[in-house]
Parts: structure tokens; C-alpha cells; sequence
């Protein structure tokens, strides 16, 4: 049973035995135990405080204790984006299949698009997961960038340096850039999707005229109490490292933190617990009112990636077209379905399937629904109920890798999703 701490950005401080912990010194000279100090930075050291992330790990054995990588062949991880052309076309897709081969979380991850680049710090690369077994003495790690995993079928148990993060679908976690960890499958079967943040550090948002509360509370965010392996054995460490993975073998767990403080820490939140803001009078806010977690870039208002969620809430705006309106965006919008049916939809979006549709490329709700939504009696409330959409929504646009615009799952009928629209206009009828 995994054991919790509550708060987003706190300085954390936790051991697994008595006195773990050096007191007055990070590094004293001789560490309680016989352990190792280490520092894991997340941020330059010279960052001002407000913005400093890093943890001081007491561990068994450095995690500088491993003999060199190699190169490990994965198809599904190109180094750099596949140079197929990025159509500017509305794109959807089926759910992943769960395998038929034993596969774990680390070799059924599928890069779908990327943008930026693990060099520059900047951008972000979405995946989606089909796994049907646990990652059995293997071990991951991401050099590149921060990972967001959003489950959508299946109960995970995220075993990392820090302590052990348990997520099921409408919960996600967040595990930093470096941070060792495996995944073990609570139930036979386990989809979902991965944004993977090259950029600065998610966030919460400023809540601005909102004031002190709403959207996403800090004490509802919870990190791992310490907690270790002292195995010795053969394990598989893979890496990923500029776009590409690695492998290497240990021969002992690297989940053998026995105590730690600090503030760059994997963490999960439970979606549900969102505090959803919108209009009681007409028309309804940007989709930005439903940012749970932001990356910023260098230009203030425009973020590097947000996650954005589209939660159960009430709609009572008088005389307005209550759905998600007709739009084009400077931003790219990578959207997920966790659960129910999307209320900008009538059919062909999934829980476990998704949608890219890039920058200025114009989408909006399909026909039927905005037949529906047009004859609604809007002088009534209408609960939007057993449904969780969310969005990656990024800066720059996102180039599809070759298996999301060659593979069978990419809905070649997208399209006729407004074709069936009516015209309607009559300049006799104001």
C-alpha cells in the first residue's frame, strides 16, 4: 500500500529508517547507515528559489554505479521526427489494441508526435502505452524530459527512487526528468497516453481574478513517502537519452533510496478532485479555465505545454451554444478520452483513441451534436455527467511521427465529421 505526502512544491522530507536523515548537513561526512548522499538537480543550481527544484537522496549505492549503455533498438522511439509531411488535416484515432505478445509499459509506448527537442529544453513528445505485464527486474529512466502519464484502462503501480505512487484511470502522475522507476500492472490489461515535457517544470497555474481557489488545489497533490529495495541481483536499466534509448545491466536495484528531502519529486493527482470554474450568466470561458498543470515557455501567456481536462460540471449559460464552438488556434491540441463521451462529440472518439488537430487547423463539434446543441432548451441547467476528456495543448505544432499517420488506427473518415453540416444561412431572416 503506497504511503502519501499532500502538497504541490513542498519541501518534502522523508526516511524509511530512524535517523536516515543527516541533520544541519546534506552532506555530512559520514551518512547514517553507511549510505551515499546524492543530489538530484532539476533545475540549475542558480535558479531562484522559488523556481529551484532538487532532492538530496541517502541510497544504498550511487546512481553512478552501472557499466556503459548501449544502444537498444526500439521503433517506436525515432530519434528524431520521421520526415513524412505533417498534413494540416483533422486527425483522429482508434484506441491502441492491447498486445498480444508480453509486452511491459517501457515497449508498448508509441510515440505519436513531437515537437521541440530534448537539446533546446524546449517542446514536448506524446505517446500512447498498451501494456498487458509488469516491468519485471527492469527499470526506466528519461534524461529528456519530465513524464505525465494519464491512465485510461488499468491500475498502475509506479515503483520509483522516492517511494511507490499507485494511479488508476482519472488519476495521473508525474515522475521528473532522471528518476528511476518500474511499473508493475495491478489488473491483466493497461492502456493510457504519455506526455513527455521537454521544457520547464509543470506547475500550477496563477489563478489570477479567479482568486485563492478553484481549478486544481495544492494540498490535493500527493508524493511518495521514502521507502527502498535492498535486492541484489541481474536488472535492466533502460535510458532515454537525446530521443533514443539505452540499456544497461546493475546488479542491484536502483530503488534503494532510504531517505530523502527535497522538492523534485514524482507526484500523482486525482482528476476528480478539480474544481471546475465556468459561466452562470451566458456564453462560457476559454478551455484554458480547465488547466490542471502548465509548462511556461519564455513568452508570458503562451505556455511551452498545458494539461488541460474536460471534467463532469454543470452548464448553465442562458442562450449560448453550450458545447465547444467552432475554432482555430495558434496552439496544437492533442485531446485523450479517459472516460464516457466527449460533449463536443456525438461518435468516433473513444475512450483510449485521440485527436491532434495542429495549429490554425479548423475543428470544432460534428454535426449531429451541433444539431442537438442549437435545439437545446438552454433556460435549464444540463449536467455534463461520467465523462473526463483532457488536452495537451503545445506551442508549437506537432509533428506526427510515421506510425500515427500510416497506422490502421488513424480514422480515414475523420473528416466527414462536418461535412453534414446544413447551410443555413437566409438573409431574409435576421
Amino acid at each position: 500500500m503506497a504511503e502519501y505526502q499532500s502538497g504541490f512544491g513542498n519541501e518534502f522530507a522523508t526516511e524509511a529508517l530512524p535517523g536516515a536523515l543527516p541533520i544541519g548537513r546534506n552532506s555530512p561526512q559520514r551518512v547514517p547507515y553507511g549510505l551515499y548522499t546524492e543530489q538530484l538537480s532539476g533545475t540549475a543550481f542558480t535558479a531562484p528559489r522559488a523556481s529551484n527544484r532538487r532532492t538530496w537522496l541517502y541510497r544504498i549505492r550511487p546512481a553512478a554505479m552501472h557499466p556503459p549503455f548501449q544502444p537498444k533498438a526500439s521503433p517506436h522511439f525515432p530519434s528524431q521526427p520521421d520526415e513524412v509531411a505533417a498534413p494540416p488535416n483533422q486527425l483522429r484515432w482508434d484506441p491502441m489494441p492491447i498486445p498480444a505478445a508480453s509486452t511491459d509499459f517501457v515497449d508498448g509506448l508509441v510515440a505519436m508526435g513531437e515537437n521541440g527537442s530534448p537539446v533546446t529544453h524546449f517542446g514536448s513528445r506524446i505517446y500512447l502505452y498498451a501494456a498487458n505485464r509488469s516491468m519485471i527486474d527492469r527499470f526506466f529512466c528519461d534524461a529528456d524530459g519530465e513524464l505525465l502519464i494519464v491512465p485510461q484502462l488499468g491500475r498502475l503501480h509506479l515503483h520509483t527512487e522516492l517511494g511507490l505512487i499507485e494511479i488508476e484511470p482519472q488519476e495521473v502522475a508525474v515522475i521528473p526528468r532522471g528518476v528511476r522507476f518500474k511499473v508493475e500492472l495491478e489488473n491483466a490489461e493497461a492502456r493510457g497516453y504519455v506526455c513527455e515535457n521537454y521544457g520547464a517544470h509543470f506547475r500550477l497555474p496563477d489563478l489570477g481574478p479567479i482568486g485563492a481557489n478553484g481549478l486544481a488545489n495544492p494540498r490535493d497533490f500527493l508524493t511518495p513517502v521514502a521507502r527502498y529495495e535492498d535486492r541484489e541481483d541481474s536488472f535492466e536499466l533502460v535510458a532515454k537519452f537525446l530521443g533514443r534509448l539505452w540499456t544497461t545491466t546493475l546488479d542491484h536495484s536502483p530503488l534503494d533510496v532510504v531517505a530523502w528531502h527535497g522538492n523534485n519529486v514524482p507526484y500523482k493527482y486525482d482528476l476528480r478532485r478539480f474544481n471546475a470554474i465556468g459561466s452562470i450568466s451566458y456564453d462560457h470561458p476559454d478551455p484554458s479555465i480547465f488547466l490542471v498543470l502548465q509548462s511556461p515557455s519564455d513568452t508570458p501567456g503562451v505556455d511551452n505545454v498545458d494539461f488541460v481536462i474536460f471534467p463532469p460540471r454543470w452548464l448553465a449559460m442562458t442562450d449560448t451554444f453550450r458545447p465547444p464552438w467552432f475554432h482555430r488556434n495558434c496552439a496544437s491540441e492533442f485531446m485523450g478520452l479517459v472516460l464516457g463521451v466527449y460533449d463536443g462529440k456525438a461518435r468516433g472518439f473513444a475512450p483510449g483513441g485521440a485527436s491532434l488537430h495542429n495549429a490554425m487547423t479548423g475543428h470544432g463539434p460534428d454535426a449531429a451534436t451541433y444539431e442537438r446543441a442549437i435545439a437545446a432548451d438552454t433556460t435549464k441547467p444540463h449536467f455534463v455527467a461520467d465523462t473526463m476528456a483532457f488536452m495537451f495543448e503545445t506551442r508549437p505544432p506537432i509533428i506526427p511521427t510515421r506510425f500515427a499517420l500510416e497506422t490502421l488506427l488513424l480514422q480515414a473518415d475523420y473528416h466527414l465529421s462536418w461535412q453534414a453540416l446544413k447551410r443555413r444561412f437566409d438573409p431574409a431572416k435576421p
